[in-house]
């Protein structure tokens, strides 16, 4: 057996994170196998290499929440547990009673990193998830790959993709084409994800039959979608009326998953983003999913990493000046 040291950033840290009467590390010893002692803001953990290096996954996922949310619930110890013992559910998007390899089109998602995994796991727990996080961290990737097993399944009859379409302003209806046509440049990597899931023809055929329905925002006021997932990509440039007719936009049997970066937000200045104003207002409210992916969870190429740290940098060098 091996040792791992575990030293927290303060006593209110610790109090938080060990939970009322120690609940929290005694789930996490219970669940994990291992021996665990806590003294002050010190957490010493004994195991095999293979249980300490899940163990200390799992309080880096847990000191994470803490630092968002200031306080941690029995739910969040639970689902990050889970997420690291089983590393996630796999996403099937390829047709019943095929197997990977032999799907057309379709294919197994995998998520690839702890938070990937808790942001599917949120998804099948709740009917409405609000995922945050940086570019490359799979979160349009990952809804798409949602809608698509629960469509495959039978769970919904059909996924509706949203965005807003921010740059276009009031000129939108002056473009060419049906509103399939006007919107593309703005929902193209939700097509990009559906086209890696499923067969060409067949998005095309689901779309012909209204199964996957394309919307911009604007247009979804006075709808009700029963058995769908709904997804709203790039959320933060939702204003706090538009985010608000779009999440009570949920009928019977629906789910909506809306993604965004609210560093990223292209509304204009002095205007409140829906997605900012939509976490503020919704982080307490029951059954309701709020993720936050971070640089850990980016899986293109490594690059990106680098490019955005280099970036964080610079804007927190601005405020010291």
């Amino acid at each position: 057996m091996t040792d791992l040291v575990i030293q927290l950033d303060s006593r209110d840290e610790a109090v938080q994170l060990f939970g009322t009467r120690d609940r929290h590390l005694r789930e996490i010893r219970e669940t994990l196998g291992v021996q665990l002692v806590a003294r002050g803001d010190v957490i010493h953990v004994k195991g095999t290499e293979e249980l300490l290096g899940r163990a200390e996954r799992v309080f880096e996922q847990l000191r994470q929440l803490l630092r968002r949310h200031g306080q941690l619930t029995s739910e969040n110890v639970h689902t990050i547990l889970e997420v690291v013992l089983q590393g996630g559910d796999n996403l099937e998007t390829a047709p019943t009673g095929t197997k990977p390899a032999e799907s057309a089109g379709g294919r197994f998602v995998k998520p690839r990193t702890d938070g990937q995994a808790r942001y599917v796991r949120i998804m099948r727990d709740h009917d409405l998830t609000l995922c945050i996080g940086p570019a490359g961290t799979g979160k349009t990737y990952l809804a798409v790959g949602m809608a698509v097993s629960l469509l495959r399944s039978g769970d919904v009859k059909k996924i509706v993709l949203v965005r807003p379409a921010v740059e276009a302003g009031e000129r939108l209806g002056f473009l060419p084409g049906d509103i399939a046509a006007k919107v593309n440049p703005y929902l193209r990597p939700l097509f990009d994800a559906l086209n890696d899931m499923m067969e060409h023809e067949a998005v095309k055929r689901y779309m012909d039959n209204d199964i996957i329905e394309i919307v911009p925002l604007a247009y979804m006021r006075g709808r009700t979608l029963n058995q769908a997932v709904i997804i709203l990509d790039e959320g933060q440039n939702t204003t706090v009326p538009q985010m608000k007719m779009f999440l009570t936009r949920m009928g019977e049997g629906s789910k909506i998953i809306v993604t965004g970066d609210i560093t990223q937000v292209d509304l204009p200045r002095q205007t409140r983003s829906g997605l900012t104003d939509a976490v503020a207002r919704l982080k307490d409210v029951q059954g309701i999913g709020l993720v936050y992916l971070d640089e850990k969870d980016i899986v293109r190429h490594p690059m990106v990493q680098r490019v955005l740290k280099a970036y964080e940098d610079e804007k927190g060098r601005r405020k010291k000046e």
